[in-house]
């Protein structure tokens, strides 16, 4: 049996590398538009405060995984998805090449999630969802003389990434739709508390605003509220959004990501999907570690026969890595 998976995060990774102790005989390809190999998404927010980043994010390199008999095709999109044929069509240093599988796996993740207002800015910032855009910030980042940067979001990603640039010395400032940060994860009373702590650290804090526009008159950015402030740099960190291109493209059903059943199977009994980009019949997404891996490791199971039961999802929390805040209630997953 030929499995494909689509994906090299978490969720890819760690069904591979199960799949294969289980499926001695399977042929297994790992299909990525990275280069640098399995890399710790999470630490990408702390990507500022460590001068060696680039190095000691890598879990894992592609060689490695290749060394267990996965054959991995990194720098390689996949453009075309046939169910009647049950093959992909991938493209890597511009020439195409015909897949056949068996089994296929969508685990493509997230990118970030842009506001359509800020849409027609998009040259004027960055985000932060890959190692490669954390390289071009930290490339950014040295060419700037204590660099003072606006962050849009006060969501998880944009408090850590806020809290680590202003650790690393920079001038941050912090702009947030809501009345409080991190509504969604923490309650009020630990939202004041985050507040606190990354003004102790530096960052100003600005709640409630509605930003009209970004340009770029000379050499700064400017944002615009209700008053106008200039910038060097300016990050957008809004949230995510599903990968689900491909799943539409293949016809599949898609909600807020591809919608699965409880075995994680989408409509095509052939094509699953896994992490991020899966939606579970409750209407969640499971977009923090420990359910995605849990979703890698039964999904490995139950294709090798070994969990005839369906997925459910771990008890697990989440924790938001800026420096010096503790909350101090669980938070809401």
């Amino acid at each position: 049996m030929h499995v494909i998976i689509i994906g090299s995060g978490v969720a890819g990774v760690s069904f591979v590398e199960k799949y294969r102790t289980l499926a001695k005989d399977a042929d297994i390809t790992l299909i990525t538009k990275e280069n640098d190999g399995y890399y710790s998404r999470p630490l990408l927010s702390r990507g500022f405060t460590k001068d060696d980043i680039e190095h000691s994010i890598i879990l894992k390199t592609f060689d490695k995984l290749r060394d267990s008999q996965i054959n991995v095709l990194s720098d390689t999109e996949v453009t075309h998805i046939s169910r009647t044929r049950k093959t992909l069509t991938v493209r890597h240093a511009e020439q195409e090449q015909i897949l056949n599988y068996d089994k296929l796996i969508i685990a493509t993740g997230s990118k970030a999630f842009i506001p359509p207002p800020y849409r027609p800015f998009n040259e004027l910032f960055f985000c932060l969802n890959s190692l490669t855009d954390l390289k071009t910030l930290r490339r950014v980042r040295a060419t700037l003389p204590k660099p003072h940067w606006a962050i849009i979001g006060g969501g998880l990603i944009g408090c850590e990434v806020a809290s680590d640039l202003a650790t690393a010395g920079d001038n941050v400032t912090l702009f947030h739709v809501m009345d409080r940060l991190m509504e969604r994860q923490i309650v009020p009373e630990d939202s004041v508390l985050l507040k606190q702590v990354l003004e102790n650290s530096g960052v100003t804090v600005l709640l409630n605003q509605a930003i009209s526009s970004l340009s770029k008159p000379e050499e700064k950015i400017c944002i615009t509220t209700d008053t106008a402030h200039e910038f060097d740099a300016v990050i957008v960190a809004c949230g995510f959004q599903p990968r689900t291109e491909l799943a539409t493209q293949a016809g599949l059903a898609i909600g807020r990501g591809i919608k699965v059943n409880d075995y994680l199977q989408t409509e095509d009994e052939s094509i699953y999907a896994l992490g991020d980009v899966a939606e579970l019949p409750n209407g969640k997404l499971y977009a923090f570690i420990l359910p995605i891996r849990s979703q890698a490791l039964w999904l490995a199971n139950h294709l090798a026969g070994q969990e005839p039961q369906s997925w459910s999802p771990p008890v697990f929390t989440t924790k938001a890595k800026v420096h010096g805040f503790e909350a101090a209630h669980p938070y809401q997953v």
